[in-house]
């Protein structure tokens, strides 16, 4: 089996079962325990290490468990809890916001559809993917962070650069009970080989799938 002999969904779907067999273990990074912390970590992960949001949310969960708590929180105080998260202001006020239309609107209950959780304060299609995937078990797209733009970029899967058009794209190649199977374990190698600045091509097992990897042989 060559690159070449492979179509672009063929190739996505060899690249699927692969990090699928390297990444057997992958879950979601963030630490939370209910639908409404799942939604705050998410918010407070943009520009932000998974890592660095779970040192924080043991605190703000501490002091603000749920939506009520949130919804009624000291701005100020609720700034200071995320503040090393960076963005603290406007994440905080997208949480509070956020937390307040939940309680007001819905019940206090995170909504489980996608155009209702885009009516969120700070929800995009990737924080509202995150959330029906892991929370409620739909998968209703393909959540597309830096790691996934980068690596589908790079594996030649779409040549888009704003992530609603990546997920489009993605979401052509995929089946969809396997949408964040894959964002998960994408992400997980984007992490560990593919990084930003200084990919392991070398020891990379989709290397061969790879248009990065395709294009610096010819060069050389």
């Amino acid at each position: 089996m060559t690159r070449k002999s492979l179509t672009k969904k063929q190739r996505a779907l060899e690249i699927l079962a692969r990090i699928q067999r390297l990444y057997p273990d992958a879950t979601c990074s963030l630490d939370y325990a209910t639908p409404v912390q799942l939604l705050v970590a998410t918010i407070l992960s943009a520009q932000c290490t998974d890592e660095r949001v779970n040192k924080v949310t043991p605190g703000l969960f501490g002091r603000f468990p749920d939506a009520e708590s949130l919804a009624n929180a000291d701005i100020l105080e609720l700034e200071e809890l995320v503040r090393s998260t960076g963005f603290y202001r406007n994440k905080a006020k997208n949480i509070q916001g956020s937390c307040q239309m939940i309680v007001n609107d819905f019940n206090s209950v995170v909504p489980n559809k996608m155009e209702e959780l885009l009516k969120l304060p700070g929800v995009a299609r990737k924080t509202a993917n995150v959330v029906l995937a892991h929370a409620y078990g739909i998968n209703a797209g393909v959540t597309v962070d830096t790691h996934v733009k980068r690596l589908s970029q790079r594996l030649g899967l779409t040549k888009n650069t704003e992530p609603v058009g990546i997920e489009k794209d993605l979401m052509k190649l995929l089946p969809q009970p396997d949408w964040e199977n894959w964002s998960i374990r994408l992400i997980y190698h984007g992490r560990a080989v593919c990084k930003s600045r200084s990919p392991a091509c070398g020891v990379c097992e989709l290397a061969d799938l790879c248009d990065m990897q395709l294009s610096q042989t010819k060069v050389k």
